[in-house]
């Protein structure tokens, strides 16, 4: 019996809906990141790309526990002397949510091609409404 191997064109992809109001970012974004790769399942392949679509809802309500809000900060560096910005997440969540949560789920993939070609399969909503109801998505209930 030999092992299978997926291909680029064999795979399905579904879409999954995640709510994240009241549950903690980084276990939002672990379960996003995961779907995105295709570890969830049975016929994952490392070196292939055979992940879902994501669209993540309620990214202004996601919780950041602790201190992070005050303590966390997103840094932007132009390339110019003095060109370091820093923007805390209290101050960022209340702006940005999307991209904080975006960074989240880039953070937790690994840093090559198929992780680039990935991230773009994620669709993040500040509200509870999102525009791809053609797609039919599926609530990702679990954990």
């Amino acid at each position: 019996m030999s092992t299978f191997m997926a291909k680029m064109g064999s795979t399905q992809r579904k879409w999954y809906v995640i709510d994240a109001a009241g549950k903690p970012m980084g276990k939002t974004a672990v379960i996003a990141a995961d779907l995105l790769r295709g570890k969830r399942k049975p016929e994952f392949t490392p070196n292939a790309d055979c992940g879902d679509c994501v669209i993540i809802i309620n990214a202004e309500k996601a919780v950041l526990t602790g201190k992070k809000l005050d303590q966390k900060y997103y840094r932007t560096h132009s390339g110019w002397v003095g060109g370091l910005k820093e923007t805390k997440y209290r101050t960022l969540m209340q702006t940005k949510p999307e991209l904080a949560m975006q960074l989240a789920v880039k953070g937790m993939m690994p840093k090559n091609s198929l992780s680039r070609n990935a991230l773009t399969r994620l669709h993040i909503c500040r509200g509870a409404e999102h525009n791809h109801a053609a797609q039919k998505p599926e609530l990702w209930d679990a954990e």
